[in-house]
């Protein structure tokens, strides 16, 4: 059995959003718990959560009374975020490597729409390498098998995650626009 931890990025500042969307929420409360259960629900064995801006802040959203982050979430801080997208995921791919697991399923903060359904057709697609994808147009989720790690955290840069990887190499697309949009929010509604 595949053992697929789920790893949250939610590390820059939300410029355009006017605060970082890790501290977040909407009428279904805070985006960074939502991503948390919407990974676990999804069937992810455990979750990294990796913060940036505002970590201290966002660190007790996710925090219980006995000061852990609650059953099988783990938190790290990407002290160099405000690099991008590439930090993050540079920070939440190397404490996976230390872990059982066999690939990660890659979830960002700011995608309220994406439920645990796209993560657990994501998860099904039984490949070491999908995405989600919404009406054709590719999105996250994305499942990273273990062996993609390392050039993938090796590649990266700058405001920019693994999309010129996902591009290069054979990414299945997972359709999901039944299920979600996919858009990304970056500003107040």
């Amino acid at each position: 059995m595949t053992i697929v931890h789920g790893l949250l990025l939610a590390a820059g500042a939300g410029s355009r959003m006017g605060t970082p969307k890790a501290l977040v929420s909407d009428d279904d409360g805070p985006w960074l718990r939502r991503g948390v259960a919407t990974l676990r629900e999804g069937g992810c064995a455990a979750v990294t959560v990796v913060l940036g801006a505002a970590a201290d802040e966002a660190r007790a959203l996710l925090s219980h009374p006995d000061g852990s982050a609650g059953r099988d979430v783990t938190i790290v801080v990407a002290h160099d975020w405000a690099e991008g997208m590439s930090a993050s995921l540079r920070a939440g791919l190397g404490a996976l490597v230390g872990t059982a697991a066999d690939a990660a399923l890659v979830h960002l903060v700011d995608l309220p729409d994406v439920g645990p359904e796209v993560v657990r057709r994501v998860v099904a697609s039984g490949v070491t390498l999908a995405r989600a994808s919404y009406e054709g147009v590719p999105g996250h989720p994305v499942l990273l098998g273990r062996d993609h790690w390392r050039p993938i955290a090796a590649g990266v840069a700058g405001d920019q995650g693994a999309r010129d990887y996902l591009r290069t190499h054979d990414t299945l697309l997972v359709e999901c626009g039944d299920l979600a949009t996919g858009a990304d929010v970056d500003r107040r509604v």
